[in-house]
């Protein structure tokens, strides 16, 4: 039996399936010196590993857990622990069918085999189910499941036998030591573990270990409850675990699952039950193991009265009983996305959140992210990083997750929001756009109005031009105000708060070092002027857009959205350690909760600015891409300093305003009120984020740029690459030596009507095809699908922007978009960076 050694290089608390898969992963890189601990013993130490019912459906709207599911089920197979069973969702009502066609969309996008069935389809595959209790199924032939445990043995065996792991089980972790902001001890109580790298792979356990560390890993227990029925006659004559596909009976939030002779029943459909970390027993306590909770019958006695109605017969069958009903507790997140990657301590790490079907896929990418800086599959939304700090309390955990449960099976739409834990941060211009009938959407804990019912006067003026939605799912989460909003904007101008936005200040002698090496566009510029900028990780994909304002010789403010302004937080912070290293005279400042960012945008913007400021702001006197400091006057007559930022995303003359948040207020009521009349009005993020900016054919971190995208493919490379080093340069130098694998282009949908005469608006995820509705592909093995689709008022189109392959980005173009499992046709309309909308930027000027 192994002991605890005294010195590793990284050290892997949990032998789980992430645990297990990450070891194997570190070790085919070439990492040694692995030490992998447990509390529990080994093969099953007690996790949510050994009770799950560990089956794996592959189809997710999500892009990046269907990536991680599709190469865990590879080496699950490369394994030989993967049963191939088949599974159906199945639907009880038409709601649901319309659901299964948009994963039939999902599908199609991400190249998984899957088609809609009847019920007399599903009763031939499994003969005991009642066809009258359900419309109709989504059938995935690639469905199936896997020995979890066999798969951790294999791959701790396979690192042990490079004689890079140590794997010691029984071990309680004590504490972490935490020194200068690195971690570098663990304690056990088997004795300490000096250490450069520590990865928490524990589960529901990882909140208390964070806490050792002073790292908060916001997820929760969350009790998951499932039987086991048997033995049931129909199975016992079948040979092997599974021989007959797993059901989803979707609209019960529940399945079935055969296991042997039994079938097991797991339910969703119960209240949350959340526990604390804290809170579940240790191994000698448990009855069955720490995660297998005591049942609790009354939360599952509807759905096991629905099961028996779906399967009478096997359920119902002489000699078949309950043999085993837990209260089975798994991870749950704020967000539903797991927690991976470095923290704020340096060299702790997360592989937190995970359930069975990614474990293997998450074990692959944080070993390459820990060895390269990068994975091959992007986890950007799993970034340990993404979340601001309202969002690590427990409370903020315990509150979401108690609203999401109950959708784990449920229909979401693209656009839904939570209704939980809301108003944790309020821009100085709430109670103003409360007044003016804001709806609000939630951005990063922050309330940002995406339209204006006191705009819905606008309605009648512009007529169809707001090209109104007929169908309740595509005006879901929607209203047309905002199209006319956005053609109020064109004609004189629109007042948006972007409070939301993260802004950075870098101060002092390595600011300028510090931005060059992230930046990929030159930073050393004039004191004044504004850059936008990719910023890309070594392999040359993008991990952010932003802008950079350059404040002082030493002094650059860093302007980036507020989803993703925790991460982009980080990766200046570590380049900044790299650079600083001596005197410590550079700092990092989050002035997010200082400044308060309004913008004003439209061709009588300058009329509405010069009305209120004795600065110069033509054309002349304040050029496009500078910023400098101005006085303004307010409607009481008080002058305010603001800084105003000349750029535009709505592809509009206008200015980004940053004031401190005590002058905001004043700022936008004197806008909105010196704005009347020149016909401005309030404009919502409906606007901001997707009409004005699909028009100009503007792209979006999250949407048509992230991690598997390169600068060319999205069309914005730069005639020169600046001589400064940068991460990612010398990819991005051979990116540009190569013909694109995919170039992006905006297509036009030209029909919207579908066969019910019905016309229908995609809202985003959906498969391209050619017009007869086949497949395509481009150079890296990727179907196309919509990064973005969304209304272009001012060209009375519904645009798209998609990545397509090289040969089918021709202007004019005729291909087709799946939606809801009907085909309209669409036509290329830009494969470039012109816009369809004032190709020329004169609008801007």
């Amino acid at each position: 039996m192994a002991t605890v050694p005294s010195t590793a290089r990284v050290v892997v608390i949990g032998a789980g399936i992430v645990g297990n898969s990450l070891v194997h992963h570190l070790a085919q890189l070439g990492w040694r010196d692995i030490v992998q601990i447990d509390q529990g013993p080994l093969p099953n130490p007690g996790g949510s590993t050994g009770h799950a019912s560990n089956f794996i459906f592959t189809v997710d709207h999500s892009r990046e857990i269907t990536d991680l599911t599709l190469d865990s089920v590879r080496q699950y197979k490369e394994m030989g622990v993967f049963t191939q069973s088949g599974g159906f969702e199945i639907a009880r009502t038409e709601e649901r069918m319309e659901e299964l066609r948009r994963r039939m969309s999902s599908a199609k996008a991400w190249g998984i085999e899957a088609e809609l069935v009847d019920p007399a389809f599903v009763k031939e595959k499994v003969p005991f189910i009642e066809t009258d209790q359900f419309i109709g199924a989504f059938w995935t032939p690639g469905v199936g499941v896997v020995d979890s445990l066999r798969a951790g043995t294999i791959m701790r065996e396979s690192a042990a036998e490079l004689g890079a792991l140590t794997t010691v089980p029984n071990v309680e972790v004590l504490g972490m030591d935490v020194e200068e902001g690195r971690v570098r001890r663990v304690r056990t109580d088997q004795g300490d573990i000096e250490t450069e790298y520590v990865v928490i792979a524990a589960g529901v356990w990882s909140p208390k270990l964070g806490d050792m560390a002073g790292v908060s890993i916001p997820l929760t227990p969350a009790v998951h409850q499932m039987i086991s029925v048997g033995p049931c006659p129909q199975l016992a004559e079948r040979e092997g675990e599974i021989s007959f596909p797993i059901v989803r009976d979707m609209d019960t939030f529940c399945y079935e699952r055969q296991h042997g002779a039994d079938m097991e029943v797991g339910s969703y459909a119960h209240r949350a039950i959340l526990h604390e970390p804290e809170e579940i027993p240790s191994l000698e306590q448990a009855k069955l193991s720490p995660t297998e909770m005591p049942f609790t019958s009354d939360d599952f006695d509807p759905q096991l009265e629905q099961a028996y109605e779906l399967m009478p017969e096997l359920l119902g069958a002489e000699g078949a009983e309950m043999r085993y009903a837990i209260n089975g507790l798994l991870s749950l997140t704020c967000d539903g996305s797991p927690i991976l990657g470095e923290s704020h301590v340096k060299g702790l790490w997360t592989a937190a959140a995970v359930w069975i079907k990614e474990g293997p896929g998450v074990g692959r990418a944080v070993a390459e992210w820990m060895t390269h800086g990068y994975s091959e599959i992007d986890v950007s939304h799993s970034d340990i990083a993404r979340f601001h700090q309202h969002q690590l309390r427990r409370e903020h955990t315990r509150l979401r997750t108690t609203e999401s449960f109950i959708k784990t099976y449920g229909i979401i739409h693209p656009a839904e929001q939570y209704e939980s834990d809301r108003e944790q941060r309020l821009s100085p211009m709430y109670e103003s756009q409360k007044k003016l009938g804001a709806f609000f959407y939630e951005t990063a804990g922050w309330e940002r109005p995406h339209w204006y019912e006191s705009n819905a006067n606008l309605l009648e003026e512009y007529g169809d031009a707001v090209m109104p939605r007929e169908h309740e799912w595509d005006s879901r989460w929607w209203s047309p105000i905002i199209n006319a909003e956005h053609l109020r904007m064109r004609e004189a101008a629109g007042v948006i708060d972007l409070s939301a936005f993260q802004v950075l200040d870098i101060v002092g002698p390595g600011a300028l070092d510090t931005v060059q090496r992230t930046c990929v566009a030159q930073c050393d510029v004039a004191v004044g002027k504004v850059v936008y900028t990719p910023v890309l990780n070594p392999a040359g994909g993008f991990v952010s857009d932003l802008t950079v304002m350059r404040l002082g010789d030493d002094h650059f403010r860093v302007v980036t959205g507020g989803a993703h302004g925790p991460v982009d937080r980080k990766t200046f912070g570590d380049q900044l350690d790299l650079v600083d290293q001596g005197a410590g005279e550079t700092t990092l400042t989050d002035v997010t909760d200082d400044v308060s960012t309004i913008g004003l945008w439209g061709p009588r913007a300058r009329d509405i600015l010069s009305s209120l400021t004795s600065a110069d702001v033509s054309d002349e006197g304040f050029g496009f891409l500078t910023c400098r400091e101005i006085p303004v006057r307010t409607a009481s007559g008080e002058e305010i300093t603001v800084l105003a930022s000349r750029i535009s995303y709505v592809g509009e003359l206008g200015w980004e305003l940053y004031v401190s948040m005590a002058d905001a207020a004043a700022l936008w009521e004197t806008l909105l009120d010196a704005g009347a009349a020149h016909g401005a009005v309030p404009v919502g993020i409906g606007v901001y984020g997707t009409t004005g900016r699909i028009e100009k054919g503007y792209r979006a971190y999250g949407f048509e740029l992230d991690a598997e995208r390169t600068i060319v493919e999205a069309g914005m490379q730069r005639p020169k690459v600046k001589a400064a080093d940068f991460v990612g340069k010398e990819a991005y130098l051979a990116q540009r030596e190569q013909d694109p694998k995919a170039v992006l282009c905006t297509l036009v949908v030209e029909d919207h009507t579908s066969a019910s005469g019905t016309k229908r608006y995609m809202l985003g995820g959906e498969p391209i095809l050619t017009r007869e509705g086949g497949m395509l592909t481009d150079g890296h093995g990727h179907h196309p699908y919509v990064t973005t689709a969304g209304s272009a008022p001012s060209l009375g189109k519904h645009l798209l922007m998609a990545y397509l392959p090289p040969e089918e980005a021709v202007i004019g173009n005729e291909l087709a978009v799946s939606y809801m499992e009907e085909l309209y046709p669409v036509s290329v309309g830009s494969v470039d960076a012109t816009a369809l909308l004032d190709p020329h930027n004169e609008r801007i000027r």
